[in-house]
């Protein structure tokens, strides 16, 4: 059998070989196939506000310099030296005109062009004219609405036809100021002994919300958030390219632009007038869409923009089948007023961060379901068919997660090895 994945609509049934969170081959698979053709996020243009400004990232298991031009430019540059190849920045962040390699001194601007080698005399007085040593730059770089992505694929599609569909949910997003939108410091930087497939499923899962968090909901209750009949409803929907979304309503209060009880009357009236404003921009309906509505939202493969009580921005990769390093990132509107974004921040840290409600425990989750997995001889298949019934899937069912995996199995199926040793999966019966 060639499918990772069962999907039997007769039956209302889809399910998932348990071999794609464990095997090393197939890890390798994804490497070539997913992580090198898709378009990754790489960082938000607010991270680099001035000329000279660069970022350290890894993306796709590469090693990038993420950074503005003298030239003013956005560009993703290999932290590679041509030269004997050793990473040239070593920093994490900072401002400056000249990258220089730490082994043997090459000098590059901070548009990647070679400006300096000691002993120059050395080499001959063509040394890089056709420019093969500056620093190598990716070739595909877009932007939309501030979210930057790179491809190392040279013949990927466009930016915008790759989204497609999620174009809408970043939109309500970005659209929550008009003065845009800003990442916020550093980020928190963590790991995962889990496959990365289940931290894109649990991301936008919120059938796991009230019994995997009930700390959190029941905090939220005695500040006024109590959940009232409607909340935590919604619907799920499939994006195309592996792109899917929840969006519901919750118990919590937002920043943009619900108000709930805990943050007072002085508080309400400042929701009131940013709610006001979306109302004077976008009308009554999709002001009431960006205020009111939550969204958990999956850009195949590997980020995931949480727009709910905070907007989260997070990337993870794997490293080892059983182990994924994770960066998320706050999000915010531009100058905030300052009583909102002290509690955005308190919202985001509390649920989203390191030591808050959710994510310790969807961590504790998803490497107990790793754990698990050791018994995949005997039980193979992961079942992620509930709302199959449903003519539209409800935000607490799995359509989400179907919609990523159709996507997952046509590209890792679409050209199968032609090794006669290449294993593969057992039918489920």
């Amino acid at each position: 059998m060639e499918s990772y994945i069962i999907e039997d609509k007769q039956k209302y049934e889809f399910l998932v070989n348990r071999k794609v969170f464990i095997d090393q081959e197939i890890l390798e698979k994804e490497r070539e196939r997913i992580f090198s053709t898709s378009w990754l996020y790489i960082g938000h243009e607010s991270e680099l506000p001035n000329k000279g400004d660069f970022k350290r990232k890894k993306v796709g298991g590469r090693n990038l310099l993420f950074n503005r031009g003298k030239d003013g430019i956005i560009r993703a540059l290999y932290n590679t030296c041509p030269h004997r190849g050793a990473l040239v920045c070593r920093e994490g962040s900072g401002n400056t005109k000249v990258f220089r390699c730490f082994y043997h001194a090459w000098s590059f601007d901070n548009k990647g062009e070679l400006i300096g080698m000691p002993d120059k005399e050395g080499f001959p007085k063509t040394f890089n004219c056709d420019g093969s040593k500056n620093l190598r730059e990716v070739t595909r770089l877009e932007i939309y609405r501030g979210f930057v992505f790179v491809n190392f694929d040279d013949k990927a599609i466009s930016l915008e036809d790759y989204l497609g569909n999620a174009k809408e949910y970043i939109d309500l997003v970005a659209d929550q100021s008009e003065e845009g939108m800003e990442i916020l410091g550093d980020p928190q930087e963590y790991s995962m002994r889990a496959n990365w497939k289940l931290l894109a499923e649990n991301s936008a899962d919120s059938y796991h919300g009230i019994p995997t968090h009930k700390t959190y909901f029941d905090i939220v209750a005695t500040r006024g958030g109590e959940l009232s009949k409607g909340d935590y409803e919604g619907k799920a929907t499939d994006l195309g390219n592996g792109h899917a979304v929840i969006e519901y309503t919750g118990a919590w209060g937002r920043p943009v632009a619900r108000w709930m009880p805990a943050w007072g009357e002085d508080g309400k009236r400042e929701i009131d007038e940013i709610k006001n404003n979306l109302i004077e921009k976008f009308g009554h309906e999709r002001a009431d869409r960006i205020a009111n509505f939550n969204r958990n939202i999956i850009i195949f493969p590997n980020l995931v923009i949480n727009d709910i009580m905070a907007i989260t921005v997070r990337t993870f990769y794997p490293t080892q089948p059983d182990f994924m390093e994770v960066t998320g990132y706050a999000l915010a509107p531009k100058n905030e007023n300052e009583k909102f974004r002290q509690r955005r921040n308190d919202n985001f840290l509390e649920f989203l961060g390191p030591g808050g409600f959710a994510t310790p425990d969807d961590n504790e989750a998803l490497e107990l379901c790793q754990e698990g997995f050791q018994n995949n001889k005997e039980v193979q298949w992961n079942d992620i068919s509930k709302g199959m019934i449903r003519e539209e899937p409800k935000s607490n069912d799995e359509e989400q997660m179907r919609a990523f995996w159709r996507r997952y199995n046509e590209i890792m199926t679409k050209e199968e090895s032609k090794e006669e040793s290449h294993e593969k999966i057992p039918s489920r019966n």
